[in-house]
């Protein structure tokens, strides 16, 4: 565990990223474009993909395609022709010598078809911008006609959902029109059990409060741990050392919503008791090491020995790991570690086994 207040000092410097992604055609350029437009939005960085729908063009003050251009309601807009690390590279450099304005965050577009684990573990490994950015939160935009066939034939639009801190319903205007209320119900409940600690908003024409996408300064990361671990409306929880077990009905269903939406579920573990640092890391190393490829998302707060005032912040994607970093305090008066992990292929058992092994 690295030294809390070290790391309080270093997340402050850094720059939230926020990712917006979603499946072809949800609606994520329509959001993108109406956030832009809002007052206190001019001092974001926007890069969109290049495959991606650009649909600010009629916004672009310059229209070079090799730099940062201006929009002109003072935002910046890139869009991406090498590796995300080289333009967030680039922007650190030309925000270091003063050639662009100073910038408050950074909204990556993803294309439909993206994976968005690749962006985040570029966030997550890259020394040079570790130390310059962080990443806030995921918003994956859903739209609420098509959603329910793309989730059944594209593993990509379920992860783009499993993956999410915000998912953001579209278009639920027309699903009057182009759908039923009884179908639109069995989407949420579809996404509610792929993800059942994200927050859902509607959204009608990509209008949406940015406060709901970047919050205040001090609303990020952290804050939706808070929100998560003050929660329990999920599909299954164990709590550690070992009370009742979870009862067979709940994991059965959970399994049989995992056969409808490629393997993917979502449980949470609790440690009743303070953690060992050092025990801590090593399960993490060897979750990661083992399972890697499997777990999604993990993500949570930590009590740990020595540190009773303030939670831990836990946050990994796949086999990589973000530097831990620290809540001001805890969310409520329960001073257990919630860990929430959303695995691919993986039955919650392997995982439970594992944690049991190294804190029982």
């Amino acid at each position: 565990m690295t030294d809390e207040n070290a790391a309080d000092a270093g997340r402050a410097a850094r720059i939230p990223v926020v990712v917006i992604t979603g499946f072809l055609g949800s609606g994520k350029t329509t959001v993108l474009n109406h956030l832009v437009k809002q007052p206190g939005m001019q001092s974001t960085a926007v890069i969109i993909n290049e495959f991606g729908e650009i649909g600010i063009d009629h916004l672009l003050v310059e229209t070079s395609s090799e730099m940062m251009m201006e929009l002109n309601n003072g935002c910046i807009c890139c869009t991406i022709r090498g590796d995300l690390a080289d333009k967030l590279g680039s922007l650190a450099m030309w925000l270091d010598v003063g050639r662009i304005q100073a910038v408050e965050r950074v909204v990556v577009e993803t294309t439909g078809l993206a994976d968005p684990a690749p962006i985040m573990h570029t966030l997550m490994v890259e020394q040079d911008l570790l130390a310059r950015y962080r990443l806030d939160r995921v918003i994956t935009v859903v739209d609420a006609i098509t959603a329910t066939a793309a989730l059944d034939r594209f593993p990509e639009a379920t992860k783009q959902v499993a993956m999410a801190d915000v998912l953001l319903l579209a278009k639920t205007d027309l699903v009057q029109r182009h759908s039923n209320a009884g179908q639109y119900a069995e989407l949420l409940a579809r996404l509610r059990a792929l993800n059942p600690q994200a927050r859902v908003h509607e959204t009608v024409g990509g209008v949406v409060d940015p406060q709901l996408i970047f919050g205040p300064p001090s609303d990020g990361v952290d804050a939706n741990f808070a929100t998560l671990a003050a929660g329990r409306a999920v599909d299954a929880a164990v709590r550690l050392p070992a009370g009742a077990p979870v009862s067979g009905d709940r994991d059965a269903g959970v399994q049989r919503h995992d056969y409808r939406s490629a393997g993917i579920g979502s449980f949470v573990v609790e440690l009743q008791n303070p953690v060992d640092p050092e025990r801590f890391d090593a399960l993490l190393r060897g979750l990661a090491a083992d399972f890697g490829g499997q777990l999604l998302r993990t993500k949570g707060i930590v009590h740990v020995a020595g540190v009773p005032e303030r939670p831990a912040v836990v946050h990994g994607v796949q086999h990589v790991f973000f530097p831990v970093s620290w809540l001001d305090r805890w969310p409520d008066d329960d001073r257990s570690s919630r860990l929430v992990f959303i695995t691919q292929g993986l039955a919650p058992n392997v995982i439970r086994d594992r944690i049991r092994e190294h804190f029982s």
